[in-house]
């Protein structure tokens, strides 16, 4: 009898412990977390950029308006494998080794995946993934072979052969593209998902709208009739960049006789040169965001499925970018630079139990908080390599902590690769910016082997927002120069950076 009723009471405290485990991980939040490629913070209506008169992003819009847009929010390294390392590892690319392209990402390093899981979460991952070994760490994946392809996309997925070896192509008709087919899985994972009973952390990463940029057929006539805004700066660069030395970087116009916007979007090579440079940043941008808007409404689809099913107040909603994009501003395209464009991050969070509606966060933050605040959000705690801080406690509507940082580090490695863009690294302050392009390979795999001119640039972004005069050579900016390589020597060693 002593021996059964012990044997009842353990089965008790068993039962007990298992409902108290369900009810745990049943109260806590799903977390959707939505990430396009290259789609710049100025080409969303929310941020109030020259694009948000043509309406480009309803959807996100609407989101900006439940939840939170947080404003000054920078990637540490502007380019694809690089930043989506750093969000998964919470760690700047010197530390995690994702310094270009051709790094990698083992399961062993998927941190965000696996404390979440830990945490109590189904996890998957669907899309863009572009980190090489195979994303193990999550419970599902469906993803991308490197940059994928924009119509009838074949996925990886996980399956009886070693890594790469699984493949499936996107179901439907001939002209599938990417968003709607990534969407499609993404949804199919939602409804068919086997751990129902736990929430559930999806990475919901689009293709687009990456270049070069492909439209789905819907969108073919969008923007058709209008002329899209041109900045100042695609005709006018003013002191931007090196002052007296040569310029650098891809172009929209025929500038760059290498590569420019003009070679992708097919303009006649013959016509004058602001001629040729208008039907380019054209096409450019309507191309652009005409993809976008394919991002914007598969948005909305995973939406409405969460209102239907009843969870999208219980769903943690972000919405992110790798990076930002340049799109025609100083007569650039492309990312890779520090410059505002391709530094910012649009970032944007829904979820009323925490998050008031209309809430805008003005502190700096980069992408290696990315993964302390998914962690805190899930219940996690962040690992003490993580160089990131969470951020959570400002969504909720707390002030910034008084130590919070004031300043944000930036460095490319790959030197004049692809885009010709000069290696350089950087300090982005709440007023002033100061690069220094020093121009040499070093170990970066990939970049060019011939170095190019070192020099500094300086920009008071109070006065002059969108980087037409840069400072560095004026004798009233002596002291400022002086203060802000200090300031940036201390925190490039803080983060452990090396020359």
């Amino acid at each position: 009898m002593k021996l059964s009723w012990k044997l009842s009471l353990a089965s008790l405290f068993i039962s007990l412990f298992i409902s108290s485990l369900t009810l745990q991980a049943q109260s806590k939040p799903n977390i959707l977390y939505i990430m396009s490629d290259d789609h710049a913070a100025h080409a969303i209506g929310a941020y109030g950029g020259r694009l948000a008169k043509v309406d480009p992003t309803p959807t996100l819009d609407r989101l900006a308006r439940e939840g939170a847009l947080l404003k000054n929010v920078f990637c540490t390294n502007s380019i694809c494998t690089p930043s989506r390392a750093t969000i998964m590892t919470g760690q700047y690319s010197h530390k995690n080794g994702v310094k270009t392209l051709r790094g990698a990402i083992g399961a062993d390093r998927q941190h965000l995946a696996i404390e979440l899981k830990k945490a109590g979460y189904e996890t998957a991952m669907v899309g863009k993934w572009h980190l090489k070994e195979e994303p193990g760490a999550f419970d599902y994946y469906q993803v991308l072979p490197g940059q994928g392809s924009y119509f009838n996309p074949i996925f990886r997925v996980r399956g009886p052969k070693p890594w790469p070896g699984n493949t499936v192509r996107a179901a439907g008709y001939d002209c599938k593209h990417s968003s709607d087919a990534i969407t499609d899985i993404s949804l199919k994972w939602l409804k068919s998902r086997k751990q129902k009973k736990k929430p559930f952390f999806l990475m919901h990463h689009f293709k687009a709208p990456h270049d070069n940029f492909e439209n789905a057929e819907r969108y073919d006539w969008l923007y058709e009739d209008i002329d899209i805004p041109e900045p100042e700066s695609l005709w006018n660069r003013k002191k931007h960049g090196p002052n007296g030395k040569p310029t650098y970087g891809t172009s929209v116009g025929p500038r760059n006789k290498r590569r420019n916007m003009g070679h992708h979007m097919f303009v006649d090579k013959k016509l004058p040169e602001k001629q040729y440079t208008r039907v380019a940043y054209q096409r450019y941008l309507k191309k652009f965001l005409r993809t976008v808007r394919g991002v914007d409404d598969n948005i909305k689809r995973l939406l409405d499925h969460l209102e239907r099913t009843k969870q999208l107040d219980n769903t943690i909603i972000i919405y992110t970018a790798d990076q930002g994009f340049m799109l025609g501003e100083h007569d650039y395209i492309d990312k890779r630079w520090m410059y505002e464009e391709s530094l910012r991050m649009p970032f944007i969070v829904r979820y009323p139990k925490w998050v008031k509606a209309g809430t805008k966060i003005d502190s700096i933050i980069n992408n290696v908080d990315f993964a302390p605040t998914l962690l805190e959000m899930g219940g996690a705690k962040a690992l003490p390599f993580m160089q990131g801080r969470s951020f959570l406690s400002m969504l909720k509507g707390k002030p910034a902590p008084t130590d919070w940082p004031k300043a944000t580090y930036y460095r490319y490695w790959m030197h004049m690769a692809h885009h010709d863009n000069p290696a350089h690294y950087g300090i982005r302050t709440e007023t002033h910016k100061l690069i220094f392009f020093y121009g040499l390979p070093l170990d970066a795999a990939g970049a060019k082997k011939t170095p190019t001119p070192p020099h500094w640039e300086l920009y008071d972004l109070k006065a002059d927002p969108h980087e037409m005069n840069n400072l560095i050579d004026d004798p009233k900016a002596k002291e400022l120069v002086a203060k802000l390589k200090k300031q940036l020597a201390e925190l490039k060693a803080k983060v452990g950076d090396t020359q």
